[in-house]
């Protein structure tokens, strides 16, 4: 099971690595987290470089995609040559965006008739795109998720492996992360956000 976050030059660290850090909570054969980059490098909006890990064609074959958001997502979503490399698909994997990553996949025509979050900076652009978008840190419909705020990449990430592994999975991954004493509470304000959203109420057979 292959999850790949798109990261792009100018990233958010919050997004990209928050989400890398909860998903890779999960332990099981053939589960793997990549950071997926237009270049062999990336800097972050504070400087940060990163190795990617995986190239953008190998994002559009994964299990879940994640498109994290940067201070540069205008300038991602105005390259038609970099978006043409973006081959997302909902019917066959999972598709995700943080705040400004919610403007590229409003660019590539996956949020169609669906609502979106995404930052109060995005939101003007999200809406002059035609997105409907809602004042909440999280929402998705079928295989497609949007959250809002950079603190709400938690969100994302449990969302996915509820929907690949199961529920229990993404408490404990969200469990682990969660700051001392407050550990239960912050497991089930986050559930509360995403269990809506989840078929039945558990995870979904994998989607691929």
């Amino acid at each position: 099971m292959h999850i790949s976050i798109l990261t792009f030059e100018g990233y958010n660290e919050l997004d990209s690595l928050i989400a890398l850090g909860v998903l890779n909570r999960v332990k099981q054969p053939g589960w793997r987290v990549s950071i997926a980059a237009p270049a062999p490098r990336v800097r972050s909006m504070n400087g940060v470089v990163v190795e990617s890990m995986g190239t953008l064609e190998e994002a559009s074959d994964a299990d879940a995609v994640i498109v994290g958001s940067g201070i540069r997502t205008r300038e991602v979503v105005a390259d038609g040559a970099l978006l043409a490399r973006l081959r997302l698909d909902p019917s066959r994997q999972l598709v995700a965006a943080q705040c400004s990553g919610t403007l590229v996949l409003a660019t590539l025509g996956l949020l169609d008739g669906v609502p979106a979050c995404t930052d109060l900076t995005t939101k003007p652009w999200v809406q002059a795109a035609g997105v409907d978008v809602v004042n909440q840190p999280f929402f998705a419909k079928e295989n497609v998720a949007t959250a809002g705020g950079c603190l709400a990449s938690p969100y994302l990430a449990a969302w996915v492996i509820a929907r690949l592994v199961g529920v229990d999975a993404a408490a404990s991954a969200l469990h682990y992360v969660a700051p001392v004493g407050e550990k239960d509470d912050y497991v089930q304000r986050a559930m509360r956000n995403v269990s809506p959203y989840l078929p039945a109420g558990r995870a979904l057979t994998p989607v691929r």
